[in-house]
Formats: structure tokens, sequence, C-alpha cells
């Protein structure tokens, strides 16, 4: 059976979900579920516990089954990644889908992600928040959780710009001056950026760009 996440107004200083069993009115606290580090983590995927399934991403210790891609969710992310590539931004490279490891209990694989640095740079481990000046998340369906649990983990971690794509309501959020490690980790700035605008592409405190959203957007 699988769990839902919800946000839980009980815990403000984790701000962890509260699960809800489907089709139950049961609900239980992130802090009774089994946790896992990345490391554990990648053994089970190493040791075949998934199978050929790799639909999963491992946040705050939990492991999470990620959201169906529909065409509109791909189609949003293949259009940001081109865009990126195309801006040719010196001493980065564009990440997809693959993991960005946050701490040792959190690793979340972005939709899109500025990497400092070369592919073969990583050959042995993950980039982390250190090496990724701008994450992005492709939200639909998974827009409440990309609102609250992963903006809670990429302000914990500093990474300093973090995006959502946000398909429903057709704009971009920008979230800029993240707060790190703290009881109620937030960013400090929020830019809604509509269909017919643009958005600024900053690493490192500069604007190396600027993309249109309606491109963007499938």
């Amino acid at each position: 059976m699988s769990i839902a996440p919800t946000t839980s107004a009980d815990s403000p200083k984790s701000l962890l979900p509260t699960f809800v069993a489907p089709d139950s009115e049961m609900q239980m606290p992130a802090s009774a579920l089994k946790r896992f580090t990345v490391d554990e983590y990648h053994a089970m995927i190493d040791a075949g516990v998934f199978g050929e399934d790799k639909n999963f991403e491992l946040l705050d210790g939990l492991i999470v089954r990620k959201m169906t891609i529909n065409p509109p969710h791909w189609i949003a992310t293949g259009n940001l990644r081109d865009l990126l590539v195309s801006l040719r931004i010196p001493g980065v490279f564009i990440h997809s889908q693959e993991p960005v490891t946050t701490d040792a209990a959190t690793e979340p694989e972005p939709d899109v992600a500025v990497i400092r640095g070369v592919r073969r740079d990583y050959i042995s481990r993950n980039p982390d928040p250190n090496q990724t000046p701008l994450v992005v998340e492709v939200a639909d369906s998974t827009l409440m959780q990309d609102r609250t649990w992963k903006k809670r983990i990429y302000a914990t971690a500093a990474v300093p710009v973090y995006w959502i794509v946000n398909l429903v309501d057709r704009q971009i959020e920008v979230f800029t001056q993240p707060s790190g490690p703290s009881e109620q980790p937030a960013y400090a700035n929020c830019e809604m950026i509509p269909a017919d605008g643009e958005v600024p592409v900053i690493i490192d405190g500069r604007e190396v760009g600027r993309l249109a959203v309606k491109e963007i957007l499938p």
C-alpha cells in the first residue's frame, strides 16, 4: 500500500509531512516511519531491492515514489533543459532528473539543475548543494509538495535559487535567499513570473541570461 504526504501543522520545527493511507482516515507522522541514510538507500539500489523500478527518491530519509511523468511535464522539462543549454553558461552543465545529495538522508532528483564543473567530476559521488546554484521542479500534480516539502529541503540545503515551473497556473515561481538550516527553513524572496514574462537565470548572483516563460511551458 502506498502512502501520500500531506502538510502537517503539528511539527513546525521539522516541517515534515503527515502521511495518509489511501481510502483511510488513518494518519501517522513521518517520524513514525523507518528512515534510511543515503548510503543505505544506495546499498538497496545496488542490491536490486527495487528491481527495474527506479522511480524513487530519498527525502528526509523516506523513500518516496515519484509521480508518473505525463507529456506536459516532460515537454516543459525538455524545453527548459534545451534553453539552459543554449545559454552556454561557462563552468556548468545541465543535470536533468538525476540525484543531488543535499544531506546524509536526502537525495532529491530535481527535474532540472545547474551543476558546477563537468559530469566526469562526479564519477564517484553525486553533486551536493555547494555545486548546485539552481534547481528546478516542474509541477502539476506535485505542486503542493514542491511548494512545501521540496522547498524546505532546498532552503535547508541553502540552494541559492529554486524554481517551480507551475503547469497548473502557467507561471514560474522563483525562490531566492534561502535560510539554510533553521527551525522553519524557507526562502525569503518569491517572485511569480507569468506566462508572458521572462525569467532571469541567476548563477552565483549574476544574471547569465533570460528565458521566455512561454518557451518553457508546454
